[in-house]
């Protein structure tokens, strides 16, 4: 993108109220970015109605430090705007009510693409609510699945670091500007997501933690995700918002039950009651999202070059006994001496990546 155009963007993206829908209006009617700045009020009126407002600030001398500030957060290694109209804006981040403009992103941007799951809950999380997120971000790590979470304390930065720890990729979506990282106590998990997957906001550079931006953000991190899973929620949690959304947006809900006694364990139960799917183990969401044929194809030929070889030591150990007949789980099993819950997570990892597909009757083969 030219430096004329992210100004553009970056004006756009700063206008009060202005949507991505409403920017897709503007771009369809006049052509580009650069466009709208040029088009006169009259045709801006005609696209978008009596938004005084919003016209206005179209129209109006941009804020320029703030524009020369984006451009020079983008010049710095691993940094990267996405705007709506670019080819790779996420796929089913574009699917919701409210798509945001433009990301700014630390780190991968091409992981934004990759199959996902949000894993959410309390800040004040139990012992056992922290080791149940952890180990079940994990596993989904290892089974494919990047993991998505607000890089809150609790629950969330147990999600991430069970993702890291695992080898596996995380997503942190911030409710402040990229370059301000909240909580501070985090700064050094939000590093190694950014080395290890990526950190992203919609929110202009320097936006403190207002109270109003988190919603926003949980729209985001459902909106990314194929499923959201709530660890641990009182009822009042913020994270039930992120259920909501998920629901909104037409994703998969999971929650862990726990004690009826913890206040803690509410809001999960709630989230149950009202049809969410219940989770013991990672294999009830690996069940789920493995019959998400499409995406699953999808992301099969994106990753075709990931084969069984020795940097893959894992998929070429259980390989070893699937051949080009279908084989069942317990076959594998047996064949093994593997848990059958590590080798379904396994086996959803190798469909993933095209190594293996699911055939009748819950066997599997050699693609």
């Amino acid at each position: 993108m030219n430096p004329h155009a992210l100004r553009c963007w970056s004006t756009l993206h700063r206008v009060p109220g202005l949507g991505a829908h409403a920017v897709a209006a503007l771009l369809e009617g006049l052509g580009s970015v650069e466009a709208i700045f040029e088009a006169p009020r009259s045709q801006l009126e005609s696209l978008l109605g009596r938004a005084a407002g919003q016209i206005d600030a179209i129209l109006a001398q941009p804020d320029a430090p703030a524009l020369e500030q984006d451009l020079a957060w983008l010049a710095q290694p691993g940094h990267h705007i996405l705007t709506f109209a670019d080819a790779d804006y996420p796929r089913l981040l574009r699917e919701i009510a409210q798509p945001p403009i433009l990301l700014f992103i630390a780190g991968d941007k091409n992981i934004l693409a990759r199959a996902q799951l949000a894993v959410v809950g309390s800040r004040n999380a139990t012992p056992g609510g922290v080791a149940n997120a952890k180990a079940l971000a994990g596993t989904l790590a290892r089974a494919g699945l990047a993991i998505t979470s607000g890089l809150a304390l609790g629950i969330d930065g147990a999600a991430h670091r069970g993702a890291l720890d695992a080898g596996g990729r995380s997503i942190a979506v911030l409710g402040t500007g990229i370059d301000r990282i909240y909580p501070a106590r985090h700064r050094d998990l939000a590093s190694q997501i950014a080395a290890n997957g990526a950190m992203i906001s919609e929110f202009p550079l320097g936006t403190p933690p207002k109270a109003e931006n988190f919603p926003r953000r949980n729209r985001i991190i459902s909106g990314l995700s194929l499923g959201t899973l709530v660890v641990e929620a009182a009822v009042q949690s913020g994270s039930l918002i992120t259920a909501r959304f998920a629901l909104e947006q037409g994703r998969e809900v999971f929650a862990v039950p726990g004690s009826i006694h913890s206040p803690q364990a509410r809001g999960c139960h709630a989230l149950i009651r009202q049809g969410a799917k219940l989770v013991e183990t990672a294999q009830d969401i690996i069940e789920e999202l493995g019959s998400l044929a499409q995406w699953v194809k999808q992301t099969r030929e994106e990753n075709r070059d990931i084969t069984a070889t020795p940097e893959n030591p894992r998929i070429a150990e259980l390989l070893r006994h699937i051949g080009y007949d279908p084989v069942s789980i317990d076959m594998l099993v047996e064949r093994s001496g593997l848990t059958a819950e590590y080798i379904s997570s396994m086996l959803l990892e190798m469909e993933l990546k095209g190594i293996v597909e699911p055939c009748p009757g819950g066997t599997y083969m050699r693609v």
